[in-house]
């Protein structure tokens, strides 16, 4: 089963996508989410399996609901197909606000790949907000992919790969959005690619906090899916702008090894700013059938994080709108039984 990463990276190749460049995909499989809060991002995380109270700030959500143990958001990728116009009735990613709308959610998380040639365009960029707000939906985030290494062992690439950052820091601040989620491959001894990434995602936290938008970081392919480098990583930067955007589903190192998603989550938990939803099948009682969400739902709230979970279906077997109500009703049916459970 493709996901994001291998999708995009045959895209030109399947699609004839040349209007998006997806030819110049290279770094685009490592996504470093994570941007918000003072060192770690979510104060008071780390604590809270010891019984420590967390903080309720969250500079990614202002004004957290802590009536509901998580808020749900839908992330842009979980329709890509109908976007690429690949399957389904194609999408308009203008009218992403209003799909979300119609599934109840009043919270979108967007992908640059989209829209990539209106990173500049005020008034695409107008319109989306517009949209967005005649269905009171909320602009959360922007997935920035196809821009470079941020950890390129070559200093000009990363420096470009740098700059690149910048049109999207500023679009997410004209849409309202808190954080851009940014890719931070590297290539090089474990330690080398800690110190290269951490140049280039430190110099784009600085370029977000200028504009008041955090820079978060996933786990999204090669050591980033590593929760103990990932959050090796921010502490580095240490940056209060920089933090993670835990994914459920992307622990794949490499081709033969995969990292515990239970342990990849509970580390990357303390810098969180944003969290990952990710689906793929569900069994006949509609549960996901690789993650469990129950588990995974009581380590990010046992964590202290009570802002958005953004869905992000990424199946095959059912259609991306149907994958995207079993996983909404998955996490509802989980966020009532956490609700009971605290109380």
């Amino acid at each position: 089963m493709q996901n994001r990463r291998e999708f995009l990276r045959s895209a030109t190749t399947r699609l004839g996508m040349a209007g998006l460049g997806i030819a110049g995909l290279g770094a685009t499989g490592f996504g470093i989410p994570g941007c918000g809060g003072s060192g770690r991002a979510n104060e008071g995380a780390a604590g809270a399996a010891e019984g420590a109270s967390p903080s309720d700030s969250d500079a990614a959500d202002p004004e957290p609901d802590t009536a509901l143990p998580f808020r749900i958001s839908l992330a842009q990728w979980s329709l890509h197909r109908r976007l690429f116009g690949q399957a389904g009735e194609p999408l308009d990613a203008l009218d992403f606000a209003a799909v979300s709308r119609s599934f109840g959610i009043d919270a979108i998380e967007y992908v640059n790949v989209f829209f990539f040639e209106k990173a500049k365009d005020a008034a695409y960029l107008g319109e989306l907000t517009k949209r967005a707000d005649a269905e009171g939906v909320k602009n959360l985030l922007i997935m920035v992919d196809r821009e470079g290494y941020l950890g390129h062992p070559d200093e000009a690439e990363r420096d470009k790969a740098v700059e690149n950052h910048r049109k999207w820091v500023d679009a997410a601040k004209a849409l309202g959005c808190h954080s851009i989620r940014v890719n931070a491959r590297s290539d090089g001894t474990r330690e080398e690619q800690l110190d290269r990434a951490a140049d280039g995602l430190r110099r784009v936290t600085e370029i977000g906090a200028e504009a008041d938008i955090n820079v978060i970081v996933e786990n999204h392919g090669g050591l980033s899916s590593d929760g103990s480098w990932l959050a090796a990583l921010i502490e580095k930067v240490d940056h209060p702008r920089c933090g993670t955007l835990p994914d459920f589903g992307n622990f794949r190192i490499d081709d033969t090894t995969e990292y515990d998603r239970y342990q990849g989550v509970r580390e990357l938990m303390p810098y969180a700013k944003a969290v990952s939803a990710k689906s793929n099948d569900f069994d006949d009682d509609g549960n996901e059938t690789k993650t469990d969400f129950a588990r995974m739902m009581r380590i990010v709230t046992d964590a202290g994080y009570h802002g958005y979970v953004g869905i992000e279906y990424e199946g095959s077997r059912l259609p991306e709108m149907d994958g995207v109500r079993a996983t909404l009703a998955l996490l509802e049916r989980v966020r009532d039984e956490l609700a009971v459970e605290k109380g």
